[in-house]
């Protein structure tokens, strides 16, 4: 990246583990940097970033647009001061173009693309959903979900539903994107966060932090179907395009973990064997799990073959492979690294 940062690496780790990064042609990886207040646009054939812009105060989560020419990044604050923006990108011309003022809406965090040209986002601040067009700035529609931290949302396929994790209330808000109401919350675990709808639409996979579970239910009854135990802080999760495999980051453990989606038991973890930055202990997550180069972000790559892991207190991207979690390169990231999303567009800075 344009910043040189050391990072201690296991040097076990380096000798077991650290292969030669799997390259995707003509995709960039954008990576939200919380205290740097900033994105990097990683080149994922270079594997270095190409461009650092710049974002609101603590970006949290990103979502780029069906077409990968646009990104959108929640600008979610602090304690002391709250956002209340969403920062839009224009990959293409790699600037940005705009930012979305949410007004009573505050700490917006979960981004989800429903359509071309509409983005679902949660706002912890107001307890509500958005459906909000980037790129004329309106907010379409109001949905409030009455439960407390609405953090994270996921929504199906044919972009008709979403569903909200709410940490404060371990429960999940289903919300009918057409007719902009609430149906109803569903109960899942203590601390409900990461959520991912399978890529056929037939499940909905919510990570319960604080009870250590994963919580599986039906998106059109909304009945639970099952819970799968799942150590280490369960925080997000994300699935195989093939719907086979569901993949977790453990904050707590500083784990990766595989679920077999069919079995509904864990494949395999591996430990991200990364050192924490010098000053970790002023950050978000502070000194609570120790040593943990604690990883929330997580993203896999079209063809299911590799993953990218955002390690917050060890400001890095680890790629890893899916089978076997084999750690296969490691990108250097900004300040405090967290939310990402791919664009399958090659990005170039202009050369005017």
């Amino acid at each position: 990246m344009t910043r040189k940062r050391a990072m201690a690496l296991s040097t076990i780790a380096l000798a077991a583990t650290f292969l030669i990064a799997p390259t995707v042609q003509g995709a960039t990886l954008v990576v939200a940097n919380k205290t740097d207040n900033t994105v990097d646009l990683v080149d994922l054939t270079a594997g270095k970033s190409f461009a650092t812009l710049p974002t609101g105060f603590r970006p949290h989560e990103v979502a780029v647009s069906p077409d990968g020419t646009l990104a959108v990044i929640s600008n979610y604050g602090d304690r002391d001061q709250p956002g209340s923006t969403l920062t839009v990108i224009n990959l293409e011309k790699v600037a940005v173009v705009s930012t979305v003022d949410l007004g009573k809406h505050t700490r917006p965090h979960g981004l989800a693309w429903i359509s071309d040209t509409q983005l679902a986002v949660t706002t912890e601040g107001s307890a509500h959903l958005l459906v909000v067009s980037p790129q004329s700035g309106s907010i379409d529609k109001e949905i409030e979900t009455g439960q407390k931290v609405s953090h994270m949302v996921a929504v199906t396929p044919d972009g008709k539903r979403a569903f909200v994790a709410n940490i404060g209330s371990g429960s999940v808000t289903a919300v009918d994107l057409e007719a902009g109401t609430k149906l109803r919350d569903i109960k899942t675990g203590e601390g409900a966060e990461g959520i991912a709808v399978t890529p056929d639409g037939r499940e909905v996979w919510v990570g319960n932090r604080a009870d250590d579970t994963l919580t599986i239910f039906d998106p059109e009854t909304l009945e639970v179907r099952e819970n799968v135990a799942c150590k280490g802080f369960p925080i997000r999760v994300a699935p195989t395009p093939d719907g086979k495999k569901m993949l977790v980051s453990a904050a707590e453990s500083g784990e990766v973990v595989v679920i077999d989606t069919k079995q509904r038991q864990e494949i395999f973890r591996r430990q991200l064997d990364l050192s924490t930055a010098a000053d970790a202990g002023t950050r978000l997550f502070g000194d609570r799990f120790g040593k943990s180069p604690v990883p929330v972000g997580l993203v896999v790559a079209p063809d299911g073959s590799s993953a990218w892991v955002a390690a917050t207190q060890a400001d890095a991207v680890v790629v890893i492979a899916t089978a076997g979690l084999r750690v296969q390169g490691i990108l250097e990231a900004g300040k405090e690294p967290d939310g990402m999303a791919l664009s399958p567009v090659t990005v170039r800075p202009s050369t005017d």
